[in-house]
């Protein structure tokens, strides 16, 4: 007669459930003795040397300047507001050169698909070329080409008026201060709410009733004619603050400098060219048939773009592009490189004035996971309402 060994009986380290916890149990446990040791071994260092640990040098006064800044600065500031403007730098730089980046590598992408030969060829030259060249060198490039080209501010090239380009970087006129300004912003918020609420609505209304709805005018009209609106009522205010040299250097208007023009350039040249592969990739993973099946019913070129390829193609694009934001955004640390105060750079002049070594690569490690962390949670919630819905 056979017998049968009840569940109970069975040795635990061949129940395969109760071995899975005994390997987790012993990971936790060499992690944690691991810890333990690099901890109490650099806590021992520390005392050894006599370098007290902590943040507190956060609250001690930075002593050095800083080129750039977003918000006010001087010498005598704490380092934690240094930390902040190198933090707020970074995120400058990254923000424009990822909308700069998806605008180029989107038409980049379809152009490398166009039926024109020269445009396909000048296309692919491109993203064959810049892919290849690594990114420290384009910033490299991009610094010394600024240097050597452009004349020094006496001699400054003057294409328009309210512009200057020379070898200490690019001056530009912007309106001059005036609170009309702040109260346009609000409206360009507002229009681009109504926009996207109109935009929702008339997908809705196409669905129910197949009538189309002028969107675009309807966005151009909410997004330009609010804040024109604010802008006429507010006075119509059209002062300028123009760049005028003043000793060796421009002052008033807007500077840009030489090392956030290259870095800048080098991020989005560099980024933009697989991002354009990206879009070309995605575009053409959807069926032939698709567009030929669109094209029989009647719709036009515009709709079978909104309608058909996109939609699925997004799907494809944007786990590529969300790692390629990624790129751009860790690539921009290589900025010490050309002297652009990011916040590895002010990072690093704060831990060799303050020796706090290991504060210093923490908050330089925590502040890249935050953007890092920031950019993938929108771009996967994006990716979750791009998705196709299956029937």
């Amino acid at each position: 007669m056979a017998t049968h060994i009840s569940d109970n009986k069975v040795p635990f380290w061949l129940d395969p459930g109760k071995r899975a916890i005994g390997y987790q149990v012993i990971t936790f446990l060499m992690v944690g003795l691991l810890a333990w040791y690099l901890v109490s071994n650099t806590v021992s260092n520390l005392e050894k040397q006599s370098i007290a640990s902590g943040f507190g040098f956060l609250q001690s006064e930075a002593a050095f300047e800083i080129g750039e800044s977003v918000i006010p600065y001087s010498a005598s500031d704490s380092y934690g507001r240094a930390l902040l403007v190198g933090a707020l730098n970074t995120l400058k730089v990254s923000f424009i050169g990822i909308v700069l980046c998806l605008i180029i590598g989107l038409f980049v992408g379809v152009a490398r698909l166009s039926t024109n030969w020269l445009v396909k060829k000048m296309a692919m030259i491109y993203i064959e070329v810049m892919q290849n060249i690594p990114v420290l060198l384009q910033l490299f490039f991009w610094y010394a080409l600024f240097y050597e080209t452009f004349p020094s501010p006496r001699q400054a090239l003057h294409p328009f008026a309210g512009l200057f380009i020379c070898n200490r970087g690019v001056a530009m006129a912007v309106p001059a201060s005036h609170p009309a300004y702040f109260y346009m912003i609000l409206a360009l918020i507002a229009g681009l709410a109504i926009s996207f609420w109109i935009k929702h609505w008339a997908k809705k209304r196409k669905f129910d009733t197949g009538r189309d709805f002028p969107v675009l005018w309807s966005f151009l009209g909410f997004s330009l004619g609010l804040p024109l609106l604010v802008w006429i009522l507010a006075g119509s205010p059209v002062e300028m603050d123009v760049p005028s040299l003043t000793g060796f250097n421009f002052t008033g208007g807007i500077m840009l400098s030489p090392e956030f023009i290259a870095l800048l350039l080098g991020l989005v040249i560099y980024t933009s060219a697989f991002v354009a592969e990206a879009v070309r990739a995605g575009i053409q993973a959807v069926s032939r048939g698709q567009t030929e099946a669109a094209m029989s019913i009647g719709l036009k070129k515009n709709h079978i773009l909104n309608l058909v390829i996109l939609p699925q193609a997004l799907r494809i694009i944007i786990p590529p592009l969300t790692s390629q934001m990624l790129n751009l955004t860790k690539n921009s640390s290589l900025a010490i490189a050309i002297g652009f105060p990011d916040f590895v750079s002010v990072a690093n002049t704060t831990i060799n004035q303050t020796g706090q070594s290991i504060e210093g690569v923490a908050m330089i490690m925590g502040c890249y996971l935050i953007f890092s962390i920031s950019t993938s949670v929108f771009m996967n919630w994006y990716n979750n309402k791009s998705k196709l819905v299956e029937r």
